[in-house]
């Protein structure tokens, strides 16, 4: 896909989404309905997923994350990766967004609507935390977002993650609430130990990502490498993405399904939330002038929140079976469809956006059909 279909209207731009893009909502609600069931008809299941863990997460979690993100970043032009760190309106913006105002509004929403509620507040002050590193690049390409401009602000959130992640958790949980005279609690966590997870989840695929364009276009050529060896790896993405549903929603079926009542009360914060957030940045990045591509990046990046990181850290701190996790898993319950349907809404607001400019060179817009 062109920039050419900006302007046109929101059929057009599904058409041109491949069968496994354009009922993706599809997949994923049938992908988290068979994760829920498989959790609580299968016996054990949980525990054998758990049996293998890579830095405190099930090893088919984070074998689908790996998978999910390889194919994506394998796409992304790594020779123009100047044009975007030389935006710095769109990486002052992301900043802010993502560790000024992301945090402080979960933290807002997690007292004003589960002021009775501890254990899920303090979990939803944790994922507010975990800005995301894994699949807002899922999400980003299929909303033709600038695939270089993700990559780059992940790369900036992983770095900002593994210094800032235990500071603002004793700062939010801590220091915070004592000013306010509110509840206290506390999160044991260390910079290593959020540095392990990003090298992990984020350093292998970008590596991978990388060796395989250098190494691709040198040997064949960047004709062959974008027009045939990339539409042959793009559909993994998303294989990853229903694969991780899967597994994700297996691990925590019986508490999921078993109180209803609580997953309703922690989707009412996390629904405000991703809509202020995936609002906020939309509006800034049109007042900026952005354009289209790296306006819809920047709402993604800053819409989007590391639930396996949040997940692990709830479990290594209060228990699998705590409150906290609970929150964190009921996260990606809520996230994943809202973020699909915001997908469809930029595509739909494609349109009304002039055609970007040299700094946000328009090949950098994805082609769905690689997806």
């Amino acid at each position: 896909m062109t920039d050419t279909v900006a302007h046109n209207d929101m059929p057009a731009v599904v058409g041109k989404l491949s069968t496994l893009d354009r009922f993706l909502p599809v997949w994923i609600g049938i992908a988290m309905a068979a994760g829920l069931l498989l959790g609580r008809l299968i016996p054990g299941l949980g525990s054998a997923l758990s049996a293998v863990e890579v830095d405190g997460i099930s090893l088919p979690i984070a074998l689908g994350l790996l998978i999910m993100m390889y194919p994506v970043l394998a796409k992304v032009r790594y020779d123009r990766l100047d044009s975007v760190s030389g935006d710095r309106k769109m990486l002052v913006s992301s900043l802010v967004l993502n560790w000024l105002i992301g945090p402080a509004l979960m933290f807002t929403l997690a007292w004003l609507l589960l002021p009775d509620l501890p254990e899920y507040r303090t979990g939803l002050i944790i994922v507010g935390l975990a800005r995301c590193i894994a699949m807002v690049i899922i999400w980003n390409d299929l909303a033709c977002g600038d695939r270089e401009a993700a990559a780059v602000l992940v790369a900036l959130n992983s770095v900002f993650q593994v210094v800032m992640f235990a500071v603002l958790g004793w700062f939010y949980l801590s220091v915070l609430p004592g000013w306010l005279g509110l509840a206290q609690t506390t999160i044991d966590t260390s910079p290593w130990q959020i540095a392990k997870s990003v090298l992990i989840f984020l350093g292998i695929p970008l590596l991978a990502g990388f060796l395989t364009r250098r190494y691709g276009e040198k040997a064949k050529g960047r004709t062959w490498y974008e027009s045939t060896f990339l539409p042959k790896i793009g559909p993994w993405a998303l294989y990853g993405l229903l694969f991780t549903i899967v597994i994700l929603f297996a691990l925590q079926g019986h508490q999921v399904t078993s109180r209803p009542l609580d997953v309703v009360r922690i989707a009412l914060p996390l629904l405000a939330y991703f809509a202020l957030m995936w609002s906020g940045g939309y509006i800034l990045g049109a007042v900026l002038g952005l354009g289209y591509a790296r306006t819809t990046t920047l709402a993604f990046t800053a819409a989007g929140n590391n639930f396996e990181l949040a997940i692990a850290v709830a479990i290594a701190t209060y228990g699998a079976a705590s409150g906290q996790a609970l929150a964190g898993v009921v996260g990606p319950l809520i996230e994943v469809p809202v973020l699909v349907a915001l997908v469809y809404v930029s595509l739909a607001l494609r349109r009304r956006f002039t055609p970007p400019t040299a700094a946000a060179p328009a090949s950098s817009a994805p082609s769905t059909k690689e997806s």
